[in-house]
């Protein structure tokens, strides 16, 4: 039994805990934040050894090297409490979702591309090509709007009555078939 209470032990104490993991939560908030939203819809490798990385150094930031699991747990509850508070106040207060969620960027209007967009996500022309070729666009003609959305997915609005005349979204291919 006294093996028990020692593995739950706190070393730390529950308020050096408890500051840490809000610390660490809100800098990899802010990092992951400032570092662009593209990246969320998909890991590639050298984003899943980014996260992985990460995960340990700010785990043994937030522990603070402790090994008692009672100090663990206040650091996990910590993040998932901020995790929650930031979900229900993002929900019932719009003004705060605002400021934590990026808006979403319009790249295409009326099949037209639209540089400024491109230029403010880093996306290159042959990335939004491809895009629109995974929903199925052949030809810019056929979208009336196209956004990066907030969760770093791109959406398609389809032009009513697309001609097909506009250019190809294999024009800025660089693959060759």
């Amino acid at each position: 039994m006294d093996t028990f209470i020692e593995v739950f032990a706190l070393q730390a104490g529950f308020a050096e805990m408890a500051i840490r993991g809000t610390t660490m939560y809100w800098v990899l908030y802010a990092l992951l934040r400032i570092s662009g939203r593209r990246d969320l819809g998909s890991l590639g490798m050298a984003d899943m050894l980014v996260l992985v990385l990460v995960a340990d150094a700010a785990g043994n930031a937030m522990s603070g090297d402790s090994y008692s699991m009672g100090d663990g747990i206040i650091v996990v509850a910590t993040i998932v409490g901020w995790s929650y508070l930031l979900d229900r106040l993002g929900y019932y207060a719009p003004p705060v979702r605002r400021l934590l969620e990026p808006q979403r960027v319009c790249l295409i209007r009326s099949g037209r591309v639209l540089a400024s967009g491109l230029k403010r996500e880093h996306i290159t022309r042959s990335e939004l090509m491809e895009q629109l070729r995974l929903k199925g666009i052949a030809n810019l003609a056929e979208v009336e709007r196209a956004y990066l959305e907030s969760n770093g997915e791109f959406s398609v609005i389809r032009a009513p009555r697309a001609s097909g005349d506009g250019p190809s979204t294999l024009d800025d291919d660089d693959r060759s078939d």
